[in-house]
């Protein structure tokens, strides 16, 4: 298998951190493919028609979002599954998965409201809005989520890679407020995976060095 990652996405982290647990990532070519929608690349638009990584290449087939990834990933190994077998199991975790993917995609629309996007084309209430949503996950996760589990399945791994990810570009206002998730995240950041999937680098818009 082939995995086109880039190495500062959540997304794409989600997909590297469960073939770590899953011991999945032997089996794989990771290769880094820098994308941004302002930049065309010609190599992840061939494969996947929203020019977005990750994408999994198996067998000459082509499989995009992270989220189908992790699906299909979890039925190639015989371990403990990221995605539990029993209903409310699943949708708990599909629903954890969702959310984290939801407060990755609001911190994503914050930084472009307020690193890349020229000045004079920034929308305030469009980031007021954006911000309110990081704010508001970030709250109901500190009083919902069994954050003394130990845990560690396909949900856990998305909000790990959110919250990180946050840490990463500078947005880690949410450890203020809410300190029990931010030492939940603290301690999973620990495991050998996520040790294994650091963040590097950073969005190459057209025009930027």
């Amino acid at each position: 298998m082939k995995l086109l990652y880039q190495t500062h996405s959540p997304y794409a982290r989600k997909v590297l951190v469960m073939a770590q647990e899953t011991g999945l990532v032997n089996q794989m070519e990771v290769v880094h493919m820098e994308t941004s929608p302002t930049d065309r690349n010609d190599e992840v638009f061939a494969l996947n028609p929203l020019g977005k990584v990750p994408v999994l290449i198996d067998a000459g087939e082509a499989i995009y979002d992270s989220s189908v990834i992790c699906d299909y990933l979890d039925r190639k190994h015989d371990g403990v599954k990221c995605l539990p077998t029993d209903s409310k199991g699943y949708w708990a975790t599909r629903k954890l998965e969702a959310l984290a993917t939801g407060l990755a995609d609001a911190g994503i629309l914050v930084r472009w409201e307020t690193v890349r996007r020229p000045q004079e084309k920034r929308y305030q209430p469009f980031l007021e809005g954006q911000q309110l949503k990081v704010r508001e996950t970030c709250a109901s996760l500190e009083q919902s989520l069994d954050l003394a589990s130990p845990e560690f399945r396909l949900g856990q791994m998305a909000l790990a890679c959110t919250l990180s990810w946050l840490d990463y570009v500078g947005l880690a206002h949410f450890r203020e407020d809410n300190p029990e998730l931010a030492a939940w995240l603290d301690r999973v950041s620990l495991r050998p995976s996520m040790q294994a999937t650091a963040y590097s680098g950073t969005t190459q818009d057209l025009g930027k060095a």
